[in-house]
Formats: C-alpha cells, structure tokens, sequence
C-alpha cells in the first residue's frame, strides 16, 4: 500500500498549477477568491488529502492557538464521571464555544505541563491538581492562569467561601452538646487509602477546599459545645462508587454510632443514606446527614438531601469569562443553603 504523501503548502501549491497565496487564501481569506474558484482548489486538495495549512505553525506564527486547557485535580476519567466537575465544565465550555476556542482536558495526575504550554493560550486550573509540581508551574507559568477551588496568588481565581458554607450546614444539623458526630473528609490525605484522621497534616486551606470545609465544621461543632471523638474524622481519597459505599459501612459500624454525618460531599451523603435505609436506621429521626455540592439526586432522594448548593456550572461559567476577557480578579460567588428532609 502506497503511503499517503505529505503535503505543504508550497507542495500542494506546485501540485495544481497556483500559488501559494492561492492555495492559503481559499483556506484562509474566502473574500480573495471567486466562489468557484476557491471550491475548485478546496476539492482538488481534499482529492489529495490536504486539508489547509498547519495549524500548529499558524499559532506560533499568530501567538495564539484558541485552545485552553483545563487542568482538572484528578484524573480526566474519574473528573469527567463526578457530576460536579461535569457541571462545572459544562459551564466553561459553554462560555469558550461561544468565543470559538477550544478545549483540552488535562489530567492533574500529569508529571508537567510542558507537554501542552506550547500550544494553549492558557489554563483554567479546576481544583487542587494530586501532582503538587503542577501547581508549582501554575504559579511561575507565563501564561495566563484562572484557578478554580483554590488560589495560587496570580490574582485571578473564582471560589465559594468553603468554610462559612460548611459552618452554615453544619449547624442546620446539630442539636446539642451530646451529639456524637462524624466527618466524612473528602481528600484530606494525600493518599490513596479510606482511613480515620487521628492526626491533621498542616495544609494551606487556599489550595485546600476540604480542609477549609473542615475548619467550617469545627467552627460549628465548637459553637454548638459539641466535642467530636479523636476517631470520628474520616478520609476518602474521591466521591466515587470505589469508596462512598465502604466509608458509609464503616462510619455506621462505629461504636457509638454517630447520630449526625458530615459529609465532604453530595455522593458521600447519598451513600450514607443508602447504608443507613438498608440497615433500617430512620432519617432524620435516628441519623441527620448533609451533604455538599447540590447535585440533582440529592434532591430526588427520600429523603431529600440537606446540602451546599454551590453553582458549579456558574463558577465554570465565570471561570471561562474572566480566561477569556483577560481580567484580574478574585471573584467569591454566592451559594445556598438547600435545606432537605436529612438533616
């Protein structure tokens, strides 16, 4: 079989019997040449298998590429799965489409960037990539940066306030100085294992959202008098099918079983609530549990979900608009409390 030939412009060009400007104008400026004409050297070059000049070399000419890359926190298969970063890309490619630029999804698991920095015009940096050295190259990186969940000083960064949101639904399910209380930590290990935290690492709570939402739940937990046992935080690595099941079956095998979950996330809660009708323990009556995110299941679970509902497709749209419109600024966006029948 005859290997296809490699075509350039000025090959493809020598080829039909033109120039290379007429070759580069039917792909590039249509307005240079008559209808016919243009469709005439488009044909005859897809005939051949070109299909226009080359792209890479036009964005290094150019500068720019229209392509973005979206450095997501962990892996692209478990990111694109979770359905608040779905929400969340959703509304950044939402915004980019409209400007026609493209999207890359890069995994926060990569060694470096430097496989991709050369052809992006920047990056929307969504959570706190597992590989530390990313974050360290976002930091000094020339190009432009949006960080999402997490801020690395570049002075433009869009977040909730983690730990006010945590406190606010926390103490919608705290009673009294006798509840015994679990929290379900979502990541608050750099480890790949579901454990208790008896001892908490010194993380910076601005690259640290689970770690900011735990300090809003020990605000609560202190402003309610309630002391929390020494085994009663737990780590889970993801919100996953993997792990939300067994943390549930663990935490409800505690002795004393806790009366009221805090949970890192909506996908830990719903766990938690299927555990808890399995095993015949009534919510709220017996175990209040809230969540954090506002995913629509929660919301179609009996019993309904007390959440965080923290406009993910909304800070994937803001993200997105301050990428594209160049701008400077620590944006803070609103959430809600969703009060369900859980907690």
């Amino acid at each position: 079989m005859t290997k296809p030939k490699s075509w350039t412009l000025k090959s493809i060009a020598a080829e039909l019997g033109v120039s290379n400007a007429t070759v580069s104008n039917a792909f590039n400026r249509p307005d240079q040449l008559s209808k016919a004409r243009r469709e005439a050297i488009l044909k005859a070059c897809e005939q051949r298998g070109y299909f226009g000049p080359n792209k890479a070399a036009q964005s290094l000419r150019k500068g720019t590429s229209n392509i973005v890359a979206l450095v997501l926190a962990d892996s692209v298969e478990y990111m694109v799965s979770d359905p608040v970063a779905s929400s969340f890309m959703r509304g950044v490619s939402s915004v980019l489409e409209a400007n026609n630029i493209n999207l890359l999804l890069f995994s926060g698991n990569n060694d470096h960037l430097n496989n991709v920095v050369d052809f992006v015009d920047g990056f929307i940096c969504y959570g706190r990539p597992r590989n530390q050295g990313l974050v360290e190259q976002l930091k000094t990186i020339t190009k432009q940066v949006v960080t999402v969940d997490f801020d690395i000083g570049r002075n433009t960064s869009v977040n909730i306030d983690n730990e006010q949101a945590s406190y606010d639904i926390a103490m919608h399910a705290l009673r009294s100085p006798q509840d015994h209380v679990a929290i379900l930590g979502l990541r608050l290990l750099d480890e790949e294992r579901l454990c208790r935290v008896q001892a908490q690492p010194n993380f910076d709570t601005s690259q640290s959202i689970a770690h900011q939402r735990l300090r809003g739940y020990q605000r609560a937990l202190e402003a309610q008098g309630i002391t929390l046992a020494d085994d009663q935080i737990w780590n889970v690595p993801e919100s996953s099918e993997r792990y939300a099941p067994r943390l549930a079956k663990e935490v409800l095998d505690s002795v004393p079983r806790p009366e009221v979950l805090l949970c890192m996330s909506d996908l830990i809660a719903l766990a938690a609530l299927r555990e808890a009708a399995a095993r015949g323990i009534h919510v709220p009556e017996q175990l209040r549990i809230v969540g954090f995110d506002g995913i629509d299941e929660g919301q179609r679970c009996v019993p309904t979900l007390s959440t965080i509902h923290q406009n993910s497709e909304e800070k994937g749209r803001l993200a997105a608009n301050l990428f594209v419109q160049k701008e400077r600024q620590k944006a803070l966006i609103a959430y809600q409390v969703q009060l369900g029948e859980s907690s």
